[in-house]
Parts: structure tokens; sequence; C-alpha cells
């Protein structure tokens, strides 16, 4: 008795909600950082379960390249991050006007 690929894909499909909705609403820069890290692992989540159900390696090494991506994605915000931090105490999406020249 296995699982289908319902449940995973609506789990999938909330985490991504969940992330959307929370990057739309936030303003803490570091929110909406693990908010986009949460949609990136909601693909992840699809891409592994395509994977499973069409018995294709091809959405596992797309789950690759995006944790490649987002392992990027994560050290270039948090670069801009400190930087910010070092100017201002508190760290807003609308702050980010601060890093012109």
């Amino acid at each position: 008795m296995s699982i289908g690929a319902g449940p995973y894909l609506v789990l999938a499909a909330m985490l991504f909600t969940i992330g959307a909705v929370g990057l739309l609403i936030r303003r803490n820069v570091l929110v909406m950082f693990m908010c986009v890290e949460l949609m990136l692992n909601a693909v992840n989540l699809t891409f592994v379960t395509f994977a499973r159900v069409l018995n294709d390696i091809g959405g596992q090494s797309l789950v690759f390249f995006v944790l490649v991506v987002a392992a990027a994605e994560v050290v270039i915000g948090l670069g801009i991050i400190v930087s910010i931090f070092r100017r201002r105490t508190g760290v807003t999406a609308d702050d980010l006007h601060l890093l012109k020249g």
C-alpha cells in the first residue's frame, strides 16, 4: 500500500501558498527570504513527486539545481542584509534604497 501523488501535491500547493502570502504581506527581509525558501521547497516537493510517479530521474536532478540556486540566493541575500544592518538597526524591504552609492 503506497500513498499516491495527490497528498504530496496538495502539501506542496499549501506550502507554496503560505510562502507567497508571507512574501506579499511581510516587510521584514529575513522573513521574506524564509518565505522564498519555503516556496522553493514546495517546488522541490513537486519535482520529486512527479519524478517518483513518472519513474524519471529528471525531477530529482532539477531539485539539485534548485537547491544550488537557493544556496547562492541565500549567500547574496544575507550579504545585502548584513550591509543594511551595519547602517541601521532594523531591516525592512523599504530600506534597500540605502544601498545606493
